[in-house]
């Protein structure tokens, strides 16, 4: 399978690292972010064999309810898993953000506006969020090096928005594309963020047990944790899914 990719896995591996830490760090620019002391000791783990290393941190404050920035894999063994998102508090509607970037061995990809009311009957917000970045997943649509990425779990189908993009790709070449998508991705989310209209007092309560409860279901439900017991054990595992979840 390898011989096939034509992948030089270390180098893929820094490229979407640096993208992710620069995605992070323009985050860490823009708001001020508290670390969780809840994820100290997960800053760095391994597997239960030594081969797969990882690092997980999170974040609070100003404006955002729950931020974790994190990535697990070898480079050498061509798998890798990096994620990036950010979990808004309920002080506005404005969509969740979310990154992930990998090796599987294949270059994956997955960026999402995670929506915070029903698209199908609040037609204005699907409006407002999602009809003007349409356009790039109707692009990345006939980009003949990216294979649509199809999860065999219903909810994780379900989970996506209509404007996901969520790709594997056997061409190095990509790795610009993603650069340039996951940078507009996030300048176009603080656009929103700076201009957003404040939620309305008596709708905080109910937004924010609905943001918990998709955090946690989203987590949970993950097809691929059954793998992460297998490698790190169910004891690190429950630990990861739960600082994911921002359940302490």
């Amino acid at each position: 399978m390898r011989e096939q990719l034509n992948i030089n896995s270390v180098s893929v591996f820094n490229h979407l690292s640096s993208l992710m830490s620069e995605l992070y760090q323009q985050l860490e620019t823009r708001f001020v972010l508290h670390p969780d002391s809840s994820t100290k000791d997960l800053q760095t783990y391994s597997s239960l064999d030594g081969n797969i290393t990882g690092s997980l941190q999170a974040y609070s404050g100003d404006g955002i309810d729950w931020l974790t920035h994190s990535w697990l894999g070898n480079a050498q063994k061509s798998f890798a898993v990096m994620r990036l998102t950010v979990w808004l508090n309920a002080s506005s509607l404005v969509p969740h953000l979310t990154f992930e970037f990998g090796l599987i061995p294949q270059i994956f990809l997955y960026i999402d506006y995670i929506p915070r009311i029903e698209l199908l009957t609040n037609l204005d917000y699907l409006q407002k969020y999602y009809q003007p970045v349409n356009s790039t997943f109707l692009q990345l649509q006939t980009d003949s090096r990216l294979t649509r990425f199809i999860s065999k779990s219903v909810y994780m189908r379900a989970f996506q928005s209509p404007v996901s993009l969520c790709y594997t790709s056997t061409s190095p070449e990509v790795v610009e594309v993603i650069c340039t998508v996951a940078k507009n991705t996030l300048n176009c989310w603080l656009t929103w963020v700076d201009t957003a209209e404040a939620t309305p007092e008596n709708a905080k309560l109910a937004l924010a047990e609905r943001d918990l409860f998709i955090r946690r279901s989203c987590i949970e439900n993950d097809p691929d944790n059954d793998k992460a017991v297998k490698m790190f054990g169910k004891e690190l595992t429950e630990k990861l899914v739960r600082s994911l979840c921002g359940s302490k």
